[in-house]
């Protein structure tokens, strides 16, 4: 009997530990969206963390694919140190380099608009240009 209620106090205690912990019980609603000066400062950054992703993955499409690109490392960090500008409209532009596998040299510059309903627009495919400012 001793046996029994042992197994049955260790059982309601897991479970009992793993409702305090369940993430069902978290605070499931992300902080709202603040003002500082006018800038906002977003603390959900999942909508520009897919609009990088989607910048990137048109690149390497237009480039013929990961066997002949890849795009710097820019893009694959995290999304608020990627080279992005908020065009205010819903939208953002990203302009990042790419190179061959295999080589370190940067030889092509991807321009990409990403929207935040998920529209993808390449402005800009070519030759690394002098003015980027990259």
């Amino acid at each position: 009997m001793m046996k029994l209620n042992i197994r049955f106090a260790c059982l309601v205690g897991l479970s009992t530990l793993a409702v305090a912990v369940s993430p069902t019980l978290s605070n499931a609603n992300p902080a709202p969206e603040s003002q500082t000066d006018g800038v906002t400062v977003i603390n959900n950054n999942i909508e520009l963390n897919r609009a990088k992703n989607l910048a990137r993955q048109a690149a390497e499409a237009a480039n013929g694919g990961l066997g002949k690109y890849r795009a710097e490392a820019s893009m694959h960090g995290t999304s608020k140190e990627s080279p992005f500008v908020d065009n205010g409209d819903g939208s953002w532009t990203f302009t990042f380099k790419g190179y061959k596998p295999g080589s370190s040299v940067y030889t092509v510059e991807t321009v990409v608009t990403v929207f935040k309903d998920g529209r993808i627009r390449v402005d800009y495919n070519g030759q690394i240009r002098e003015s980027s400012g990259i």
